[in-house]
């Protein structure tokens, strides 16, 4: 390990710069022209309460887009947004409709895309009905809610021949295309290791008792869809649903993704980790939440050693105490040891250091500006090869993060040492549990009252795309969700 090794470098922060349904009869099996360069692209935008308001925004402002219909269960969240956008554009009340069932959105022959920004549970089984609708779909990260969900989506595009792009918006990022460039054509010598962090500081969701009221203006059939229908057990319901099982992915799928496709663009890998084991708990917290708020894996891609470091928790013993702030005063990101030096990268780019730790080249990026102009792009060329981030690659990106929860959901309870033993093939790994083992100090965690969970170690099979050999069935019970009718994805979409 370097003289500027990942831990110190961690210490002192990171410098960045910045199916289903029957198909729909919209779809009658012959795939409708592309649209040429000087023709309208007519969108729906899919969940719009926080993230879909963003994509309205970003793709209003392409020449030639009209965003024309918007969905979301939460008839007050559509009904505002409608409103919204009939202000902000200074449109008719025709140029714009609300729906709060997107098959309803879906069944327009003049939309050309849809663009989903709705919970993560509904991303895979929307992305399939838009595909049987004969509508091209960007899609946002996690693309799916569980490694089977992710591949019947590429089997859609492909049975459809749709243009469906992963909302990894990293991928269009100037700084990571020449990374990748740079690291691929060995510039920097071998690659040695790589940890992947997100280090946040969230506060806890909070503790009910006792199932809380679905808010009046929401349509729980509707937003619940192909995910359980179970009693709300949060105080907020919306975006908290991020920490809960049966519709979020905790946060290795909701920053931890961005990351982790870094990582995958970057090394030019084209496929996903064959071994992995996890560790983490939820700490500090009695709350409603049930997924880790630390979570750490090591990974192993033929070979080459991967540290996944997912945090939010404050540091009080370090920068920030407890104010919430991380000492880290960043969000993390990608430190890769190579034979000749160090790329420390996250969104907005970063620099490649020499094992001195002196800076050698800056990469300068823009966090993907381009991502949603790409998509517009490649619907207009009708080639998925123009895509940044097209779905399968979207898949595998998304299929890290789950690796890395079922590895965890499948272990139990272990103290410090024995989560130590599970990791002690790799220097770093044990750096890892090292700093975690401060940070919770700093918040006063009792490791005997709280302990750690710790997965067995799990050997993955690329081609069969679920674990094998030894532990495997505590892992795969998760490779799929349950479904509820007639939300449901068919093996056959």
């Amino acid at each position: 390990m370097s003289g500027m090794n990942r831990r110190g470098f961690l210490k002192r922060g990171m410098a960045v710069t910045a199916g289903s349904f029957v198909a729909l009869s919209s779809f009658d099996g012959v795939v409708p022209s592309v649209r040429g360069a000087n023709n309208e692209i007519r969108l729906g935008i899919a969940g719009i309460h926080s993230r879909g308001g963003q994509h309205i925004t970003d793709f209003m402002k392409i020449p030639g887009v009209k965003v024309v219909a918007l969905c979301d269960a939460d008839k007050q969240v559509l009904e505002q947004g409608v409103a919204q956008f009939k202000k902000k554009y200074n449109v008719e009340d025709s140029a714009i409709t609300g729906y709060t069932d997107v098959r309803k959105l879906l069944e327009r022959k003049d939309i050309d895309a849809l663009v989903i920004a709705a919970p993560n549970h509904w991303h895979s089984l929307m992305t399939v009905l838009a595909c049987q609708a004969g509508k091209h779909v960007y899609v946002e990260k996690p693309v799916s809610h569980a490694i089977w969900e992710g591949r019947k989506m590429v089997e859609a595009a492909r049975k459809y021949n749709r243009i469906v792009q992963a909302g990894t918006q990293h991928r269009s990022c100037p700084a990571v295309k020449e990374a990748a460039r740079d690291i691929q054509a060995g510039k920097y010598g071998k690659v040695q290791w790589i940890h992947c962090s997100v280090l946040h500081s969230r506060a806890s969701i909070g503790k009910v008792t006792e199932p809380q009221p679905v808010p009046a203006s929401v349509d729980y059939n509707l937003w619940a869809g192909p995910a359980p229908m179970t009693p709300v057990m949060r105080k907020q319901f919306h975006y908290d649903w991020h920490w809960q099982w049966n519709w979020g992915d905790g946060e290795m799928a909701n920053w931890g993704i961005h990351y982790l496709d870094d990582v995958r663009h970057i090394l030019g890998w084209n496929s996903v980790p064959t071994k992995v084991v996890a560790a983490g708990n939820r700490f500090a917290w009695d709350d409603n939440g049930q997924t880790p708020n630390m979570h750490f894996a090591l990974m192993d891609y033929d070979g080459l050693p991967l540290v996944v470091d997912i945090r939010n928790l404050s540091d009080p013993k370090r920068k920030g105490g407890k104010d919430g702030a991380v000492y880290l005063g960043s969000r993390g990101g990608n430190y890769i040891q190579c034979e000749h030096g160090s790329l420390r990268i996250a969104r907005g780019g970063g620099w490649f250091y020499d094992n001195d730790g002196k800076r050698v080249h800056q990469y300068k990026g823009d966090a993907g500006a381009g991502h949603a102009p790409n998509f517009i792009n490649a619907v207009r060329s009708g080639r998925r090869e123009d895509l940044a981030a097209e779905i399968e690659v979207g898949h595998y990106g998304t299929a890290i993060c789950h690796q890395a929860n079922m590895a965890w959901r499948a272990g139990q309870e272990a103290t410090a040492d024995q989560v130590r033993a599970g990791m002690k093939t790799h220097e770093d790994a044990l750096n890892t549990l090292k700093d975690m083992l401060e940070q919770l100090e700093g918040n006063e965690v009792d490791l005997k009252k709280q302990p750690f969970v710790l997965g067995p170690a799990l050997t993955y099979d690329r081609q069969q795309e679920r674990f094998v050999g030894a532990n495997a069935e505590l892992a795969n019970k998760y490779i799929q969700c349950s479904y509820r009718e007639p939300f449901v994805i068919r093996d056959s979409v």
